[in-house]
Parts: C-alpha cells; sequence; structure tokens
C-alpha cells in the first residue's frame, strides 16, 4: 500500500520575496511548514546572499517547476570594482584587491557593450552545478577546481542605471543559466581591476515582474506581488485559509508564453483519460496549455505526427 502524503493539498504557486542568509530550500521549508502543504518545490536556487522572487510550486503546480527552471530572469544588482574574492561576491575571502581607474559612467558603457547579447559563460566554481556527482561549490570548499565548460547565455538586457565611480547598479534581463556573480567578475577583468557582487536582488521570473526601477525608463506591462516571510506569518496568524487564497497564483499563471487549445467537452473527457484527440487549428510545433469547457486548466499537450492533440501533463482531477 502507497503510503498517504500528510499534509494540506494546495496547489498553485507563491512568489516569495527570499529573504538574504536564507538558502532557497531553507526558505522553501519554512513556507511549506508555514503553510503545513502536502508537496512544495522552489524552481532554480537563489544565492544564500540574494534575495527577492523564489517561485514556490505546491501540488501540482511541482509539474511545471521544469519550465521555469527554463524561464528568463531579471535581477537588479550591484557591482563593485577593485575586489576580486572566492566567490564572486562580498561574502568570500579577499583574493585580490586593485586599483580602481577614473571612469565616467559613459566609459563604464563601453565596458558593458560586449556582454550584451550571446555571452559564452563559464560557471563560477562556487556554484550548485553538480559535476561527477558533486557540487562545484563542495568542490571548491576542499580547495579543488574542476574544468567546467563554458555555456551561450543570451543577455538581453544589460542597463547601467548608476555608477560613482567604483560601485555600479546593473538591470539584467538574460536567459536560463546565467550566473550573475561570473557576469560582475567578467566585467571587473575587462575594466582591468576586477569586480565583485555587493548587492543582488531578482525582480523577475517568466512571467512575473516586480519593482522596476523608475531609471530603466517605461514598466513592461507585467506586474506581480512578491510575499515577504513576514508578511506570510502575519497573514496565516489570522486566517490561514484566507493567506492560502491571497498568496497562492493559479498554476497556468506560470505559462503565459504558451499557446493556448480549447477543448470541447467530448475532447477534454479523453484528453483528461490520456486519449490524444483531433483539434481544429491546434499549434503545429512545441507544448501548449490545454483548456476545457469553462476554461478549465486541464495541463500541457504536444501535437503528434499525426496531427493529434496529446496529453503530456495533467493537472485536473478527472
Amino acid at each position: 500500500m502507497s503510503r498517504r502524503r500528510r499534509g494540506r493539498e494546495i496547489n498553485g504557486i507563491l512568489l516569495l520575496d527570499k529573504p538574504i542568509g536564507l538558502s532557497s530550500n531553507q526558505a522553501l521549508q519554512r513556507v511549506k511548514h508555514l503553510f503545513q502543504a502536502a508537496k512544495a518545490g522552489h524552481t532554480g536556487s537563489l544565492d544564500p546572499e540574494a534575495t527577492g522572487m523564489l517561485p514556490l510550486c505546491f501540488g501540482h503546480a511541482t509539474r511545471v517547476s521544469g519550465l521555469l527552471l527554463d524561464a528568463d530572469k531579471t535581477y537588479r544588482v550591484t557591482g563593485r570594482l577593485g575586489l576580486r574574492t572566492e566567490t564572486g561576491d562580498m561574502e568570500g575571502a579577499v583574493i585580490e584587491e586593485r586599483p580602481v581607474p577614473e571612469l565616467t559612467a559613459e566609459q563604464m558603457e563601453t565596458y558593458l557593450a560586449p556582454f550584451r547579447g550571446l555571452v559564452e559563460q563559464v560557471p563560477p566554481m562556487y556554484s550548485a552545478l553538480k559535476v561527477n556527482g558533486k557540487r562545484l561549490y563542495e568542490l571548491a570548499r576542499a580547495g579543488e577546481v574542476v574544468e567546467r565548460k563554458a555555456r551561450s547565455i543570451n543577455f538581453y538586457r544589460v542597463e547601467l542605471l548608476n555608477f560613482d565611480g567604483r560601485d555600479f547598479d546593473l538591470l539584467v534581463h538574460s536567459s536560463k543559466g546565467a550566473y550573475i556573480r561570473t557576469l560582475i567578475e567578467d566585467i571587473g577583468e575587462a575594466v582591468g581591476c576586477g569586480a565583485v557582487v555587493a548587492k543582488l536582488r531578482r525582480i523577475g521570473v517568466g512571467p512575473w515582474l516586480t519593482e522596476w526601477p523608475e531609471a530603466a525608463g517605461d514598466a513592461p506591462a507585467q506586474s506581480a506581488t512578491m510575499w515577504t516571510l513576514d508578511e506570510l506569518i502575519k497573514l496565516n496568524e489570522s486566517d490561514a485559509e484566507m493567506a492560502i487564497k491571497h498568496a497562492i497564483l493559479p498554476t497556468d499563471s506560470a505559462l503565459e508564453r504558451y499557446p493556448v487549445v480549447q477543448l470541447d467537452a467530448d475532447s477534454a473527457f479523453h484528453i483528461r483519460h490520456g486519449h490524444p484527440v483531433f483539434v481544429p487549428k491546434a499549434p503545429q510545433t512545441g507544448w501548449f496549455c490545454i483548456y476545457g469547457p469553462d476554461d478549465l486548466f486541464l495541463g500541457m499537450g504536444e501535437v503528434l505526427d499525426d496531427g493529434r492533440v496529446a496529453p503530456r501533463r495533467l493537472f485536473a482531477a478527472l
């Protein structure tokens, strides 16, 4: 007999404003315990010293966590010139200090230009990436350095928000897999004096975006609400069910970039039992969201070679 999972059945996504000093998993476990949730997971790590948006998936929403791992990310980051540390941020031991050349904001812009668009980036040793079954940061703490393969990252936007001659504030919008500490270190090497991350905050994941900086001009249309741990605790103390209702977003809110296929009652019945169906004007390639009558979100689907729509990840109960 299968063991019954304990806890409250919660389905959906919460945008946590992760505090500094907690790992992503520590933050997840606190919220999971607070809501007494049966099942939960996070969608990609934020460094303990970073803050900001950490989507937490509950219940059947955990099935889209991999799709959110592939989503674009947006950050506000402060880099500090003249330093190199073991970890690429202010927490690591200082390896080197170098004088910072006198630069104007316009000159700093010239150093940023090569880091826009497709960039080959080598993951840092202090990262959660696994090599031969071990996390790189575990090897780094043991004094080991291993070869890491470069990966192609698309930096859609690297915008200078402020520069005081030493610290530079950037708005960064990147494809999946980007290491912001590596970006700042590489910029520092281009300047010739080194640089580390002094502050890092994630303000966007996939379709969700918040805290758009005024210096960056008009904000995109998307907007989202993040919840701090303190806010969740207070809300939960007053009314646990209301806290969940206010804070949890529907699962399909994570999937706005995917096309939509609308099914009638008969086709929805077959899809929900795992059977492919023919749907007029369905997308020809890729994944898409499937909705049944009354706009009920059923899950994700894909078109087969014969043109039928096949279920891939179903969320709605039979």
